[in-house]
């Protein structure tokens, strides 16, 4: 592990635009003989329309796979810390992977901290299929949607969570205990290389986390979604044989009938997971989901594939969430005796993404667990609401917290909000952006307020 302080880097255009837009103001506010007063010459951090900026200065980063840029990224935000006077260091646990973690010091620093995660990297984008450039941070006038890549995955909340601080320090407000913001890179790629090396770290153990906020969903209507844990991303490879043969000839047990076979019987059990879903019976996050993600087969000629051929080996691979509440052993063997059985000259591979952990893997949400009460009450305050607890339907970090015993909760506040996580014009409101503000604010303020010692072992690991 490597524990650099970073240099700063700023790209010209981002960083002098601001300069010199207040340059031009000076110029004419002298020349049009305005008050010479250098007060009424100051930009004022709290403005709307400078809250807006820094979020869209962060959104113009591009941070997409292959290359995201992450040491810019981490010299943004330790910018940011520096502007409302937090501390801030800089991890490598990978080289050129870049984990910034800030802190506010509480008056009583033996309680239990407060974890605020997000991840600086975003998926990588089809340019030409978007509506404005995906990493220009474009504000429609006419709507006051910001379109960005990273605008509700998950660049939004990471810049909440500072301007909620801002407005908490402006306030006066002092936290009782120490409030921790980490920006790990990674995550979507599996967070192997941020939040699970953080997580295992004694950099992370001597930081005697209590709680942690992670990413949740947008809402298509007024409740705010609450996550209590989220569904195990396994992969599932399929390999079927069978003899080769001309194209013309019609056999039994051809690699490619096996598989079809299979496919089709993947399929029957995807609808009846989905139908559960349609009917308003499950959530998305409660069922079991397969879809297939690559087929694979043929014999390559220098014209494409022998079409005269059929070929000895097929193989298929398959996406599989699976919930915590179901059983993976069943999930295993109906892969060996339906979907990929040997007597059909069948394999298959099944990796998971999970390893096993001592704790359960899901955080109460009843008044055992105060921090999920406190959440609830903090947006309610602002004149929000929840709605029932969920299963986060993909993997996020907070399951590298959770496999430690620790209660994680995904919190994005985004409502009357498409989900476009990882679409084409993934925007955001900014009057939703700001309200989100306000929530977090609330929420820090309640969390860093809650004056009690932990809970013993047992019942922590209840969380």
């Amino acid at each position: 592990m490597m524990m650099r302080r970073c240099k700063l880097y700023y790209s010209p255009i981002q960083y002098l635009l601001p300069i010199l837009l207040v340059v031009t103001v000076v110029e004419l506010l002298t020349s049009c003989g305005c008050s010479n007063d250098s007060s009424s010459l100051e930009v004022d951090v709290d403005a709307p329309g400078t809250i807006i900026s820094r979020f869209q200065g962060y959104l113009t980063i591009n941070t997409a796979y292959p290359n995201p840029n992450y040491l810019e990224a981490a010299n943004f935000i330790i910018s940011q810390a520096k502007s409302v006077s937090l501390d801030f260091q800089t991890i490598e646990f990978v080289n050129g992977k870049h984990l910034v973690l800030l802190k506010w010091p509480g008056k009583k620093p033996y309680l239990p901290s407060i974890l605020l995660n997000s991840h600086t990297d975003v998926v990588p984008v089809e340019p030409h299929k978007w509506s404005h450039p995906p990493f220009d941070a474009h504000l429609d006038p006419s709507t006051g949607n910001i379109y960005a890549r990273g605008s509700q995955d998950m660049k939004c909340v990471g810049m909440q969570y500072l301007e909620a601080i801002r407005k908490l320090k402006a306030s006066g407000f002092q936290p009782i205990r120490n409030v921790y913001l980490s920006f790990v890179p990674d995550e979507e790629i599996g967070g192997h290389d941020g939040a699970e090396k953080f997580a295992d770290s004694d950099v992370f153990s001597k930081m005697n986390v209590g709680i942690v906020l992670d990413e949740g969903l947008p809402s298509p209507d007024e409740n705010y979604r609450m996550f209590y844990a989220e569904r195990t991303s396994c992969s599932l490879i399929i390999k079927a044989f069978g003899a080769p043969g001309h194209g013309a000839k019609l056999y039994d047990n051809s690699a490619m009938e096996n598989l079809f076979k299979s496919i089709e019987s993947i399929r029957r059990f995807r609808d009846s997971q989905f139908d559960l879903v349609k009917a308003g019976l499950r959530a998305e996050g409660e069922v079991t989901s397969i879809n297939m993600v690559f087929l694979k087969a043929g014999t390559p000629s220098p014209s494409g594939f022998a079409m005269n051929l059929q070929p000895s080996e097929a193989q298929a691979g398959f996406d599989i969430r699976i919930p915590p509440t179901a059983d993976p052993e069943s999930l295993e063997r109906r892969i060996a005796e339906e979907w990929a059985p040997s007597s059909r000259n069948m394999t298959f591979q099944l990796v998971r993404s999970k390893k096993k952990s001592e704790y359960p893997n899901l955080t109460a949400f009843d008044s055992s667990n105060p921090w999920w009460m406190l959440l609830q009450e903090a947006v309610r305050s602002e004149n929000g609401e929840v709605g029932k607890p969920e299963i986060f339907p993909p993997a996020t970090d907070a399951r590298y917290f959770r496999e430690r015993g620790l209660p994680a909760i995904g919190f994005s506040p985004m409502s009357k909000t498409p989900n476009l996580l990882h679409d084409h014009d993934e925007f955001l409101n900014q009057n939703e952006y700001m309200k989100g503000i306000n929530i977090y604010k609330s929420i820090i303020k309640a969390y860093a307020s809650f004056d009690e010692y932990p809970r013993d072992d047992v019942s922590r690991a209840e969380l």
